[in-house]
């Protein structure tokens, strides 16, 4: 049994009235990510050329999700850098806390902590 399968045997649960109705957005971002969708354009105004938009998007989410790791350590590392020079030692409230419950810090040298805190 292939995934299409899979996918079309599963797509009654969560339909309206299925019983993962609440996870419908889910289930259809990722059969359309992984096939093209049943129901396309057919009739005008739309623009028809041979760029499918889907797969451009992927390609944009790829080039854009380095940029926007790096930026989260950068904010990260400038906010620790500016911690530790004004003798800061945590963060107040519940940013604060999450970061020590998952027993992250403040160290501007720490990859994890810079890109949390970012």
């Amino acid at each position: 049994m292939g995934l299409r399968q899979i996918l079309d045997r599963a797509r009654p649960l969560f339909v309206k009235g299925g019983r993962y109705q609440h996870f419908h957005a889910v289930f259809e971002a990722l059969d359309t990510f992984l096939y093209t969708p049943e129901d396309v354009t057919t009739v005008a105004p739309h623009v028809r050329d041979g760029l499918d938009l889907k797969r451009l998007m992927i390609y944009v989410w790829i080039a854009v999700f380095p940029c926007a790791l790096f930026g989260s350590w950068n904010v990260g590392f400038q906010a620790n850098m500016a911690m530790a020079d004004m003798g800061v030692l945590a963060a107040p409230g519940w940013r604060g806390e999450s970061l020590a419950l998952f027993g992250l810090g403040y160290d501007p040298s720490s990859i994890a902590d810079c890109l949390v805190h970012g």
